[in-house]
């Protein structure tokens, strides 16, 4: 198979990429399970991509019911080194608006129905989120969003809730007391999964409400959330083509290393079947775990 290295989740609305040349879908197994659907691979911008639809195409999965784990062990199978996450989030301030674009570099994850990590059942790492987004690919992400004219906020604080349920008017007024910025249901577990996993993770967050704390706003629904995604959705489209031209300067970053130091578990600890199941990951730090 062709190399690989630009993986795409898409979110709410965001099922297929039509701009996809010599498309091809292809079911991929992992050891967690099935991705949340078929992964489609082509060229796009010249460049070898994978995409895949986070709720399975027709929406079929809700926020928790998403196997995080085998969606991004899918994408890291298939050479992936990078992965650009489309998602839909609520604004927590007022200058954040709709159809705005954020690019977050922080996390606080409320999550508490899913699997997060893949060091288990036999092997520990305990890997730094100190910085959980590329750097190197979010500069280039504003820089692109800005030639185009997007409104774009770099930097930010993603509060990820469970869901499926939008917040209450209590709690939306209470995350918004504690400084956090945008809120959503998915990103924060695709974060850490992809710094276990060692690939530089983009966070591509529009912005489809004002959650429901907003007195001059109806409340979020869902209704409101599919109208503001359309647009939001060729906006995200052309900014991932723009970020795909300057592809060759996305590596000066540390995303690569992020297991360096992590791994806890002696190389002769580690379980054969935790050895099996994270070849891939693990091979090149299994001389320098603590013996």
């Amino acid at each position: 198979m062709t190399s690989i290295e630009t993986g795409i989740i898409g979110g709410s609305g965001f099922y297929q990429l039509k701009e996809v040349r010599n498309p091809q879908t292809i079911d991929v197994d992992t050891p967690y399970g099935p991705p949340s659907d078929q992964i489609l691979t082509g060229e796009f911008m010249g460049r070898n991509v994978a995409f895949l639809a986070r709720h399975g195409r027709g929406h079929r999965l809700n926020p928790s019911e998403v196997n995080y784990r085998a969606n991004l062990f899918a994408l890291k199978s298939l050479g992936v080194r990078r992965v650009f996450s489309v998602t839909a989030v609520g604004s927590l301030k007022e200058g954040i608006a709709p159809s705005d674009l954020v690019i977050p570099d922080q996390y606080v994850d409320l999550t508490f129905k899913r699997e997060k990590t893949f060091f288990e059942k036999g092997i520990v790492a305990h890997v730094s989120m100190a910085d959980p987004v590329c750097p190197a690919l979010s500069r280039i992400a504003a820089d692109s969003a800005r030639k185009l004219g997007l409104t774009v906020h770099a930097g930010g604080t993603y509060v990820n809730m469970e869901g499926p349920q939008f917040s209450s008017r209590a709690e939306s007024e209470t995350y918004r007391k504690m400084g956090f910025d945008i809120i959503g249901m998915t990103q924060a577990v695709e974060a850490k999964l992809a710094k276990e996993l060692e690939l530089c993770f983009l966070p591509l967050a529009f912005v489809t409400d004002y959650d429901c704390w907003h007195e001059e706003e109806g409340p979020v629904s869902a209704d409101m959330v599919v109208r503001i995604l359309k647009k939001n959705i060729a906006n995200s489209i052309n900014l991932m083509a723009a970020i795909l031209e300057h592809g060759d300067q996305a590596d000066d970053c540390d995303c690569a290393h992020a297991l360096q130091f992590a791994i806890m578990t002696g190389a002769k600890d580690i379980s054969a079947a935790a050895r099996s199941r994270l070849e891939p990951v693990i091979k090149k730090y299994l001389d320098q775990t603590n013996g």
